[in-house]
Order: C-alpha cells, then sequence, then structure tokens
C-alpha cells in the first residue's frame, strides 16, 4: 500500500491578537495548536504602542508570525505618537487595525477620524496595506476613505455588514474578512454578504481571542479555531472547504504581500 500523504487544508489567520492574555495557554501554546490544526500563518495584530510592539517581538521570534502596528479607534484619543517609528521593523506586513467605532465612543469621533484619515495616510506613504475596523460608522468610513485615497490593498476586518455594504467594499477594490461572528445563529445577513463576496476578495480571520465561532462559543477564541469559519464559508457558498482554504490562503498572500516570502 502506498505511503497516505496528509491533505489537510492550510490556512492563514489575517487578523489575530496572539499576544494577548485571553489566548488559551498563551501565546506558544496558541501557536502550537493552530499549527496543529493547519494553520500555517498567522498575522498578530497591533492595536496601540503596546501591542504593536509586542506583536512584532512575537512575529521575529516565529518564521510564520507577521505583525501589524497600528492604532484602535479605540484608542485614537492616545495619538500616534510612537507608532511611526515601528512602522519599519521587520516582519510588519501592515496598518491597523484602525477606523471608527460609533458603538462604544469610546474617543471622541472628531478624534477618532483624524486619527483613522492619518493611518490611511501611513498606509499609502509606506505602500503598507491597511487594516480597517468599522462599527456603525459605515457612511463615514467610505468618505475618509475616499476622501484620503484608499490604499491599494485594504482590508474590512471582521465584517459585519450586509451585502449592501459588501458590494460597497467590493467596488473600491477591498478585502472582506470573515471572522467567527458569521458562525453565529442571528448573523444571517453577514452569510448573505459571504455567499456574494468575489472568491478573490475574500479572507479568513480569528480576532481571537474575541469572537469564538460556533461550536466555541462561550470561550477563549485561538487561531486553531479558524477552520470552523472556514466551514461555515463552505457551506454558506456550497463548496468543499478546501476550496476555502487555498482560496482564502491565496488572497491572504495577495494582500499582505510581506506574509508570501
Amino acid at each position: 500500500m502506498p505511503t497516505q500523504v496528509s491533505t489537510k487544508p492550510e490556512w492563514v489567520d489575517t487578523h489575530c491578537h496572539v499576544t494577548y492574555e485571553d489566548i488559551p495557554g498563551g501565546a506558544e501554546a496558541a501557536l502550537v495548536t493552530a499549527r496543529e490544526a493547519g494553520v500555517k500563518r498567522m498575522i498578530t495584530i497591533g492595536t496601540d504602542v503596546k501591542t504593536s510592539r509586542a506583536a512584532i517581538e512575537l512575529a521575529s521570534q516565529h518564521k510564520d508570525v507577521w505583525a501589524t502596528v497600528g492604532l484602535h479607534p479605540h484608542d485614537a484619543k492616545n495619538t500616534l505618537e510612537g507608532i511611526h517609528e515601528l512602522i519599519k521593523q521587520p516582519r510588519v506586513v501592515a496598518i491597523g487595525e484602525c477606523g471608527l467605532d460609533y458603538y462604544y465612543d469610546h474617543s471622541d469621533r472628531a478624534v477618532q477620524r483624524e486619527i483613522f484619515a492619518a493611518q490611511i495616510a501611513l498606509a499609502n506613504e509606506h505602500k503598507l496595506p491597511l487594516v480597517i475596523h468599522t462599527r456603525e460608522a459605515w457612511d463615514e468610513t467610505f468618505e475618509i476613505l475616499n476622501s484620503c485615497g484608499v490604499p491599494e490593498r485594504t482590508i474590512f476586518h471582521c465584517f459585519t455588514g450586509s451585502p449592501v455594504e459588501a458590494k460597497k467594499c467590493l467596488d473600491i477594490g477591498a478585502y472582506l474578512s470573515f471572522s467567527g461572528i458569521v458562525t453565529f445563529k442571528k448573523a444571517q445577513e453577514i452569510r448573505d454578504a459571504a455567499k456574494i463576496c468575489s472568491a478573490d476578495k475574500m479572507l479568513v480571520e480569528t480576532d481571537s481571542p474575541f469572537l469564538a465561532p460556533v461550536p466555541h462559543r462561550g470561550l477563549s477564541n485561538q487561531p486553531a479555531f479558524l477552520v470552523e469559519v472556514g466551514a461555515c464559508l463552505a457551506e454558506v457558498r456550497n463548496v468543499a472547504v478546501s476550496e476555502i482554504a487555498s482560496q482564502t490562503t491565496h488572497n491572504a498572500t495577495i494582500a499582505f504581500p510581506g506574509i508570501a516570502a
């Protein structure tokens, strides 16, 4: 009998927070578990100076981990001081996450808009992808992008819009990154958006340790759970799981060229 070769799908988690304390078992254990599940590349996200530095440090220690640097809208009040110096550090592959969050309003909206615009400018200046967080602020998100110039590679992380917002994102050439929310019972609009998303603009993420997918709801999320997100998208789009894995992995290397090397 010939030796059986493993055909386990390989995945890229384009958005996780592996350095956060709530990651089950800590960062090192989470990375091991992810690799065992077939998650072969991970981008760990900066949301302020501290987490951006932590992301860079972790990425520098692992050949399958990369980092982003940015200032989350919740922290926009803290200014971009310290972020600029991190952009050219090795293993940094994007600016963000950044954007607008009008649900929590942890920072003044005018300040959020100013800091978002500044990070769009950084992405354009350094020719880096832009990772966007937007919540209850779609119209202004698009307005600021249009006025500042949409970066060549723009990613709407943890996409939670309807097909209407999905089309607007696709019309400006942006990627839609789907998280565990797509598996939630009440997330039919997001599944409808996933159905119409162009295959070449679809990404997958965990946003761990947040938003654990079904059947892990209630637990702290981790990159290994990315396979559940992919399985849901495969069901929604009526294709094989392996096709979702292959397509989103290819897309990730286009959206984030730094991870392709």
